[in-house]
C-alpha cells in the first residue's frame, strides 16, 4: 500500500505548488512539462506557453518551483471553453480513466464554487483568473503526476496536514476581498478538511490548490502516517515571505503489510489518530463531577470515563479520561480546566482502529402502538462482503419508549432481541 502525506502546516497549498511537488516525485518531469505545452493548440488566445521547472534553495534546501510563461490575449473565457479545452489535451494523453475524472472533478468544483458565489451556475459563466491556461496546467500536471505514481489506484491513500489559509485581503476582478477568496472558502465548505487562520497576513491556499486537494479526499493525520518513506518533495510558490518558509512538503511511501491474515489488510483502512486526555483531581465534589459528566456530552468528544483513585497523601481522588479527535485538543483541555480547576492535563495522540457503523430504523409494536427504534449496526467492510460485528438498540430510545409504554428498559431490550433478528436475516 502506497501512501502520500501532504504537509501544508508552512506554505498552504496552490496549483503550481502541489504540481512542482509532485513533479519532484515522477522521473519524467520533463516529458510531462513538454507535454503540458501542448495546450497552446487546444486552448485559443495562446500566443506563447513556456514551463520549466527550477530548483532554487530556502533556508538551505533545495526546492521545485514552476516558473510559467505565458502571452494570452483573452483575460477570461467560459466554463464550456474550459472544459472542453481540458478533455480534448487529455484525450491525446495516456492516462487512465481515473486521471481523466480527477481533472474534470476539479475543475467543476472551480466553475461550481465561481457560480454559487455569484448565483449563476451553468457552462457560460465567465470566469476571470481562474479561466487563465496556467489553471488548465495545474490542473493536468497534477493529474498526469498522480497518475504516475499511481495515485488513483485503490490501494494508495492520501492524507493531509491542516491548512493555514493566510489573512488579510486579496486584490481580485471583482476588487479587494477578504482571504481566504469567496470561491476557494466555497470549495473548502464541502469538505472535512481542517482549516486555521493565519500565520501570516497574505492569501495562502488558492481556489485551485483547494480543488485540487478537496478532490483527493484525503484523511486528515496531525502527521505522517507510519510508511517506509520513499522520497521526500519540497516546493514552493511564486510568493516571498520573510517569517514565513512557504514550503509544501510530499511525503511519498509504502507500506507493506506484516503477517499473512486477511485481517491485517482489512483493519488497515480503519486506522485514525485520536488523543487521549487525562488530569488527576482530588478536591472535586461528586456534584461537580456530575455536571461535569452533563456538560461534556454536548462536546466533540468520542468517549468520557471517570476512575476513582488515591494520591500519594493518600486523599481519595478521580481520574478523568477523555478520548477525542487531535484537532479539538485544545479546546477541551481549556473547558477541562475551567470547569474542574485542574493544573494541568496531559494528552497523548495514538492510533486506533475503528470499524464502520451506521443507524438504522426499526419500529416495534408494544400494546398496539408503534414506535421508532434506532439500532446501530457496526460491521467490517472486506473482499468477502460485510460482516456483521455487532447490533444494539439505543438506549436513548430505550429510554423514551420505556417512558411512553410503562414497560422497562430491560424488558424493551428482550422485544429489541426479535428486531436484531430480522435484521441479521435480511443482511
Amino acid at each position: 500500500m502506497k501512501f502520500l502525506y501532504i504537509d501544508m502546516t508552512n506554505s498552504g497549498i496552490s496549483g503550481d505548488m502541489l504540481l512542482a511537488s509532485l513533479l519532484g516525485l515522477v522521473p519524467d518531469s520533463d516529458v510531462i512539462l513538454s507535454d503540458l505545452k501542448g495546450l497552446k493548440k487546444h486552448l485559443s488566445g495562446v500566443s506563447k506557453l513556456d514551463i520549466r521547472l527550477e530548483t532554487p534553495k530556502r533556508s538551505e534546501i533545495q526546492l521545485n518551483k514552476l516558473k510559467i510563461d505565458i502571452k494570452e490575449t483573452k483575460d477570461r473565457r467560459t466554463a464550456k471553453t474550459l472544459k472542453n479545452s481540458l478533455n480534448e489535451f487529455l484525450t491525446s494523453q495516456k492516462v487512465t480513466d481515473s486521471a481523466k475524472n480527477y481533472a474534470n472533478k476539479v475543475l467543476n468544483s472551480l466553475i461550481q464554487a465561481e457560480g454559487e458565489v455569484h448565483g449563476e451556475v451553468n457552462e457560460n459563466i465567465h470566469l476571470h483568473e481562474l479561466s487563465s491556461v496556467d489553471t488548465l496546467i495545474d490542473i493536468l500536471g497534477v493529474a498526469i503526476g498522480l497518475d504516475k505514481i499511481g495515485g488513483f489506484e485503490e490501494n494508495f491513500k492520501v492524507f493531509c496536514s491542516e491548512i493555514p489559509l493566510g489573512s488579510g485581503t486579496i486584490n481580485t476582478a471583482h476588487g479587494l476581498l477578504p482571504v481566504p477568496a469567496p470561491a476557494t472558502a466555497k470549495i473548502l465548505e464541502k469538505s472535512d478538511l481542517i482549516i486555521r487562520g493565519g500565520p501570516i497576513d497574505s492569501e495562502l491556499v488558492t481556489p485551485t490548490g483547494a480543488a485540487l486537494l478537496v478532490n483527493l479526499n484525503p484523511k486528515f493525520l496531525e502527521f505522517p502516517p507510519e510508511m517506509k518513506l520513499i522520497k521526500l518533495s519540497y516546493s514552493t510558490g511564486q510568493k516571498n515571505f520573510k517569517n514565513f518558509l512557504n514550503i509544501l512538503r510530499l511525503f511519498y511511501g509504502e507500506r507493506k503489510e506484516l503477517g499473512t491474515s486477511a485481517e491485517s489488510h482489512i483493519f488497515d483502512k480503519y486506522l485514525e489518530q485520536v488523543t487521549v486526555l487525562e488530569t488527576d483531581v482530588d478536591d472535586v465534589t461528586g456534584e461537580v463531577l456530575g455536571n461535569f459528566i452533563e456538560k461534556f456530552q454536548k462536546e466533540k468528544i468520542l468517549d468520557l470515563q471517570i476512575f476513582p483513585g488515591l494520591t500519594k497523601k493518600n486523599r481519595p481522588s478521580h481520574i478523568i479520561r477523555i478520548l477525542c479527535y487531535p484537532r479539538y485538543k485544545f479546546d477541551i483541555i481549556e473547558k477541562i480546566i475551567l470547569e474542574l480547576g485542574t493544573l494541568g492535563v496531559r494528552f497523548n495522540t495514538i492510533k486506533r482502529v475503528c470499524i464502520d457503523r451506521k443507524i438504522e430504523k426499526q419500529i416495534i409494536e408494544i400494546n398496539g402502538k408503534n414506535f421508532d427504534l434506532n439500532f446501530k449496526i457496526s460491521y467490517i467492510e472486506s473482499e468477502k462482503g460485510r460482516e456483521i460485528v455487532n447490533i444494539k438498540p439505543e438506549y436513548g430510545d430505550l429510554k423514551r419508549i420505556s417512558e411512553l409504554s410503562g414497560l422497562t428498559v430491560k424488558k424493551l431490550q428482550a422485544i429489541a432481541k426479535s428486531q436484531i433478528k430480522q435484521i441479521l436475516n435480511n443482511k
